[in-house]
């Protein structure tokens, strides 16, 4: 028994994955395709997927919010727990690594729920906010630039519904956020960020230790 979260060693982790993971054959196909290009370390845990996908069932969400996309992981499992009906507007600067996500988001045959506006995402944001699509969205994932992230929040927390949920990832950032020595721009945006939430009145919030640390963020009714 243990007062606090438990360090996973390898041993323990693989436990974790065999006893819960249930990852659709495609996702696997996408996940270890992911895992040879040169920035796979970009690519979420395959727990923290299906986590997400889950919170997104909770929620009976229809339409999410997706800030940077890499391969599509992490949409295509939010895309698999959307009911058919459903939609993500999906943000993004990189046409080589979309091209990738858009094959396997139409092998999986959500290709019609995603929509992809390949622009800085700050300019997508304020493009939804433009066409009145504030409070429209159920569910927010922000796993981009680093040095933006204040800016998505701000912008996201516009976006989503009263009662919807944002979702911030690698807020642990493999610890470097807890050593005052780490004073590199995105180390200091994620410290900053994770110091403005701790007393966002406007939230209810939790820091949850799955994979590289994800904050959720559920805006008050």
């Amino acid at each position: 028994m243990s007062k606090k979260t438990l360090g996973l060693n390898e041993q323990l982790y693989n436990y974790l994955l065999s006893v819960s993971l249930r990852e659709p054959e495609i996702l696997r196909q996408l996940r270890q395709e992911t895992d040879s290009h040169p920035q796979a370390k970009m690519q979420i845990a395959p727990e923290q997927g299906q986590f997400m996908a889950l919170l997104v069932q909770l929620m009976g969400a229809t339409k999410t919010l997706e800030v940077g996309v890499f391969t599509g992981y992490s949409s295509l499992w939010v895309a698999l727990a959307l009911p058919p009906t459903g939609k993500i507007v999906a943000c993004d600067v990189s046409e080589e690594y979309t091209r990738i996500a858009r094959r396997y988001w139409q092998a999986a045959g959500v290709g019609d729920k995603i929509e992809l506006r390949l622009a800085p995402a700050l300019e997508t944001l304020d493009q939804l906010l433009a066409e009145e699509q504030a409070e429209t969205f159920d569910f927010a994932f922000i796993d981009a630039d680093k040095a933006n992230y204040e800016g998505y929040y701000e912008r996201s927390l516009q976006l989503v519904r009263p009662g919807g949920l944002i979702a911030i990832d690698n807020v642990l950032w493999s610890g470097r956020v807890a050593d005052p020595e780490v004073q590199n721009n995105s180390t200091s945006a994620i410290r900053a960020l994770n110091d403005k939430l701790s007393c966002d009145q406007r939230i209810s919030l939790s820091l949850v230790p799955i994979a590289d640390g994800l904050t959720l963020a559920l805006k008050r009714r």
